[in-house]
């Protein structure tokens, strides 16, 4: 059966139906998101690997494979395991907090964990001089620093996320108030300090790998793998819970409970980091947008993985840029710092999704 010229122009001007958007319920929307993803984490694994290599064998006077280097090597090293604990706690924390509180702008040191460190350090110069820097080393002091955070954050959870008025921005609010309330109290009593005891204080006060000593490790690395494990086993249900409230209760999870347990994981790899290397503001938030951006996936089980590698490459190469291309140890958490309150800045001042 013929077509007439007419049919066959009608036809081809006729609308043809979209095809269908290819959609998965899995980790990745399509084939190319899943390359995108083992693409980054690859490129991680390397960068990770060369800024390690590079700190522990670049500027080493020793020749390579004697016992002298190794010697060096190994004292490098423990800079490099504090790296990696820092790296760990602060994008775990950072990336399950902003799941748990549906907002990406902000991160724990809200709740005033770095309040609490610097009044620490800064009561105990002010009390006990130059000697109190000394007096808070040692196992016993790191671990009540990490108790003492702890203390205050399931202290505010347990108060009020709990209850028939449970609310969550009255939570953050009240942890804002706190920590500029503990902001005050330090900045009144450094301005009583003399000079000389103000210029240890403020060594103190800037997050360094510097600040953490050996006696520290083998209780901040159980500390934080464990409540880092814990965290990623339930990365199902924190991303359950990034659906918000109401999806929770509709398939069954309990938010308020997995949000107090999530927070209270949360308190303690922010209390062991801050108490190790001192405060680091902006490193957290630094860390999980740049995961967000580099990986287009929800799953946390995929997050929080490249989330440590992204923090890592972050702080060791920031310490191999300042160590080895500019000379200047001395400033590397001042400059993550700045770049990571500039990014925050673009983030809140960006139009669009966050």
């Amino acid at each position: 059966m013929s077509t007439s010229p007419a049919d066959a122009v009608l036809d081809a001007a006729a609308p043809r139906p979209l095809p269908r958007p290819r959609s998965s319920s899995g980790p990745f929307p399509d084939a190319r998101s899943r390359t995108r993803y083992w693409s980054v984490v690859g490129a991680l694994v390397v960068l990770a690997a060369a800024f390690g290599l590079g700190l522990l064998a670049i500027d080493n006077p020793m020749p390579v494979g004697t016992r002298g280097f190794w010697l060096i090597a190994e004292l490098r090293a423990t800079s490099l395991v504090v790296m990696a604990i820092a790296a760990f706690c602060q994008a775990t924390a950072t990336i399950a907090f902003q799941t748990v509180t549906n907002n990406r702008i902000i991160t724990p040191s809200i709740m005033g964990f770095e309040s609490l460190y610097t009044v620490i350090q800064t009561a105990a110069v002010y009390l006990l001089g130059v000697a109190g820097v000394v007096a808070l080393q040692g196992t016993a002091q790191f671990l009540a620093q990490v108790a003492l955070m702890v203390g205050l954050s399931v202290l505010l959870y347990g108060w009020l996320l709990r209850g028939k008025y449970a609310n969550m921005q009255v939570m953050l609010l009240i942890g804002i108030i706190i920590g500029g309330g503990l902001g005050s109290v330090s900045t009144f009593m450094q301005r009583l300090l003399s000079p000389s005891e103000f210029d240890v204080l403020s060594a103190r006060l800037f997050g360094s790998v510097t600040n953490a000593s050996v006696e520290y490790l083998p209780y901040a690395i159980p500390l934080c793998l464990v409540a880092g494990v814990l965290v990623w086993l339930n990365a199902r249900r924190l991303n359950v819970i990034s659906l918000g409230r109401d999806v929770c209760l509709n398939v069954g999870v309990d938010h308020g409970r997995q949000t107090i347990y999530t927070l209270v994981l949360v308190s303690v790899l922010m209390a062991v980091s801050t108490a190790l290397i001192g405060p680091m503001t902006f490193f957290g938030f630094l860390v999980a947008t740049l995961t967000y951006q580099l990986i287009g996936t929800h799953d946390h089980r995929r997050l929080l993985p490249v989330g440590v590698l992204a923090g890592f490459v972050v702080l060791s190469g920031a310490y191999f840029l300042m160590n080895h291309v500019f000379y200047a140890q001395g400033v590397v958490s001042i400059i993550i710092e700045l770049v990571g309150g500039s990014v925050f800045l673009a983030v809140i001042l960006r139009k669009g999704r966050l």
